[in-house]
Formats: C-alpha cells, sequence, structure tokens
C-alpha cells in the first residue's frame, strides 16, 4: 500500500486563522502552521496534498505557504456539515487511494530526526491498514480528544488493534468501553490529529452522509469500520500541541525551540526570564 496524497482539514469552527499564525519553526526560520504541516507530510513522502477550506479562504492560506516542499490544491467546505463531511469533499481528488490525514490547528514535533507523519505512514504501508496515530493521555484531558480501545499487537509494544473508538468520552465511558491493556492507570490512548485512512473508511463516510446523517464524525467512522476490517492505532515518537486550546500556540513554539537550531538560545532567555521575575518580586 503507497501513500501518496494527504488531506489536511481547515475549515472547522474557530479552526480556520490557526493554520496561518506564523511561529519559529525547528530550522530557526519563520513559517505559517500550514507551511510546517506541509513540511511534515512532504517529510513522510507524500506528493499532493489537498487542504480543505471554507469558501473564500483559499487565497490567503496559498499566500502563507508560498514556496511548499510539496504540490498542494485546495478544496472548498461550501456548507459547515461537519468533520466527516470535509473529507469527504475530499474523495475527487483521492481518487479511492489510501491517504493520509493531518488536522490544520494541532502541531506535532517528533523526538528525533523521523517525523510523526513519516513513523505513522511507514507503518501503514507495512500494515496495509486504516492507522491512526495515538498518545497516552490522562483521563482528565478525554473531553478534548476521540479515544481508542484497543489490545496490543504481539511483538510490537506500540501498535495496537482498535476495538472501540469514542470521541471525547466521560471518564466513566472510558472506564467501561476502552481499557487498553498496560497502560498506565487513569490514562487512555487519544488521538495525535493525524491518521492513514483507507478507502473504507471514507466510504463509511459517504455512506452516511447520503443517506442524510449529518454531521459524521472521524471517530463514529473509525468505530464503525474497525468492526468490519482490522484498523490499528499506533503510538508515534513524538508530542501533539492542540493550538486552539489555552496557551496551545505558545506551547508549540516552546517546543519547536527547544528541539531545533536555536535551543540553545531559547534556553538562555527562558532562564532570563525567570530570573527578572525573581528579581522583580524583591
Amino acid at each position: 500500500m503507497k501513500i501518496r496524497r494527504a488531506v489536511i482539514t481547515a475549515a472547522g469552527r474557530g479552526q480556520r486563522t490557526l493554520p496561518l499564525q506564523k511561529v519559529v519553526a525547528r530550522d530557526g526560520n519563520p513559517k505559517s502552521i500550514l507551511q510546517i504541516l506541509c513540511d511534515e507530510v512532504a517529510g513522510a513522502g507524500i506528493e499532493e496534498v489537498a487542504v480543505v477550506v471554507r469558501p473564500g479562504d483559499d487565497s490567503a492560506y496559498a499566500e502563507s505557504i508560498e514556496g511548499a516542499s510539496v504540490g498542494v490544491e485546495f478544496i472548498e467546505q461550501r456548507e459547515p456539515l461537519g468533520y466527516g463531511h470535509a473529507l469527504a469533499c475530499a474523495g475527487d481528488f483521492l481518487s479511492g487511494e489510501p491517504f493520509l490525514h493531518l488536522v490544520a490547528d494541532h502541531l506535532f514535533v517528533d523526538a528525533g530526526e523521523i517525523g510523526c507523519a513519516h513513523q505513522l505512514v511507514e507503518v501503514a504501508q507495512v500494515q496495509e491498514a486504516t492507522v491512526s496515530a495515538v498518545q497516552a493521555t490522562r483521563e482528565t484531558e478525554l473531553s478534548r480528544f476521540g479515544t481508542v480501545g484497543a489490545t496490543r499487537v504481539a511483538g510490537n509494544d506500540r501498535l495496537y488493534r482498535m476495538t472501540r473508538v469514542l470521541e471525547k468520552p466521560t471518564p466513566t465511558e472510558a472506564e467501561q468501553s476502552l481499557h487498553v491493556p498496560g497502560l498506565r492507570a487513569g490514562h487512555y490512548l487519544c488521538f495525535l490529529g493525524m491518521h492513514v485512512l483507507t478507502p473504507s473508511v471514507l466510504e463509511w463516510i459517504r455512506e452516511r452522509l447520503g443517506s442524510g446523517d449529518a454531521p459524521v464524525g472521524l471517530s463514529e467512522a473509525l468505530d464503525a469500520v474497525a468492526q468490519i476490517e482490522r484498523c490499528l492505532a499506533f503510538e508515534v515518537e513524538g508530542q501533539r500541541y492542540d493550538l486552539a486550546e489555552r496557551y496551545g500556540l505558545f506551547a508549540a513554539q516552546l517546543a519547536l525551540g527547544l528541539s531545533g537550531k536555536d535551543r540553545d538560545r531559547v534556553l538562555s532567555r527562558l532562564v532570563e526570564v525567570l530570573m527578572q521575575r525573581e528579581l522583580d518580586r524583591e
């Protein structure tokens, strides 16, 4: 299974302006969030990217990624019919192929030299299945993420087979339905905002939309497809940063700075700020 295309969804309410924000990337250059996401997918071997946007937003997005390292086209979601509908808007672009999907209001910072998307795509191509990136997450944060119940795949301590998927479950729901053997108490596998999806997932979404059921969520689709075919979850080596949460953009910038070429400079500035705060208190 070869993954050649990616879809980045950027039309959600409260999501549309975040990808245009600029931060200093790990290479020390100012870039928009969308540019960094394009670099992420290019590093995974992706050849073409579709960005799903609200009508009229394409020009601003195009300007923010001038000189992108991958081919990009913009697809309008003409009606605000939800997450699943946004993915379905890219159906013609995908031509029935499996694809990498990222949300535009998250930033991903890998723990080493291999990008999170690259790790995920490699696993999906070997396993020839839908694979979602996940991260062990405290139960106090479940209200922000899709969450997976799963069993470990033999021989790989970071790969799981999904059994259930619930969107933003309560701790009680998670305890009842989303247990994962081997995780620390009070922790669950939550989505990172990055998936490799097979055509089955998009077909299920389109069928539901065709029957008049809207909005349709990705978690709902994955829960249904996982009951009829093998769907996997993979703990990538890296972290997600939800830009929409309070101080999310700041946390993402800090993570980029501390893992990039200007790490020593960033650390020095942090020490200076903290020392000055202490002096001001005296």
